[in-house]
């Protein structure tokens, strides 16, 4: 039996000592030159970014919205083997939620990665399919770094709770498995510290270090779990060598390197 996904993950951040998830966010528009003449440039872009970094990355997530063609699912399903070959789970950014036959069918992506983002806004029979697989990662929207975020997650309702608070207080209810996390921005350090707060066990998926320019210490601080969670970074990674053409590759591994450290001085504080 597949030991369950936090427990899996737990064994990776310890054996390889990071915390950090680097986002595959392969857009066809940024990725060099020479490789748009390959049959399948994302799978090429991402084969080259998994082997200069996975030494140092505790998780790959990539964003389903990349690879939204029949090119862009073969890309995904290469770079899945690929990462599972290394021994490093795959999160699938997906965002995804619906009701009856159609969230099943969606649920059904858990069959080749290890975790998923569910969104919960249409409440929980619409994540169910998601939550029932024990064995695989279930990570609830709760707080997101973008800053049109606000606009729903901050609202207070008729309990005082805030909206973003709700989410989380319901992804604990629905934890029976030990399988659901929260994603919660490095763009708030103050929900990121009230939502720990709330919610002690429940591991973060920490976006937004690097490009989005979130807090670090934050991230570590409030972001882990039992020493379990995942700070993100995606352009800050794959496209630090952006104008280095060949040398890109090698240029994603020092930027995945350098956030490992930078990381772990607040893990080892």
């Amino acid at each position: 039996m597949t030991a369950p996904f936090f427990e899996r993950l737990g064994d990776r951040i310890e054996r390889v000592d990071s915390v950090v998830s680097v986002g595959l966010d392969a857009d066809r528009s940024r990725l060099p030159e020479h490789l748009l003449e390959k049959d399948l440039p994302q799978w090429a872009f991402n084969r080259r970014i998994i082997d200069a970094t996975h030494e140092h990355a505790a998780c790959y997530k990539p964003n389903a919205a990349f690879y939204e063609s029949e090119e862009g699912w073969r890309s995904l399903r290469e770079t899945i083997a690929y990462a599972d070959g290394k021994d490093v789970p795959v999160l699938l950014d997906a965002k995804r939620a619906d009701i009856g036959n159609t969230t099943r069918q969606y649920a059904e992506l858990l069959d080749d990665v290890d975790a998923i983002t569910v969104n919960p806004y249409m409440g929980r029979d619409s994540l169910q399919p998601f939550l029932d697989r024990s064995e695989k990662g279930v990570f609830v929207l709760c707080r997101t770094s973008n800053p049109g975020g606000a606009d729903l997650q901050d609202l207070e309702l008729a309990s005082g709770e805030t909206v973003y608070e709700r989410v989380a207080a319901l992804a604990d209810l629905w934890n029976e498995h030990g399988n659901v996390g929260l994603v919660v921005g490095a763009t708030a350090p103050e929900e990121l510290e009230s939502i720990r707060e709330q919610v002690p066990d429940l591991p973060f998926l920490v976006p937004g270090i690097g490009a989005q320019g979130g807090d670090a210490e934050a991230a570590v601080e409030y972001g882990l779990s039992g020493g379990v969670g995942l700070v993100n970074s995606s352009r800050g990674i794959i496209f630090a060598g952006e104008d280095q053409d060949e040398a890109f590759a090698r240029a994603a591994g020092d930027a995945a390197r350098r956030l490992k450290r930078r990381l772990n001085r607040y893990r080892d504080a």
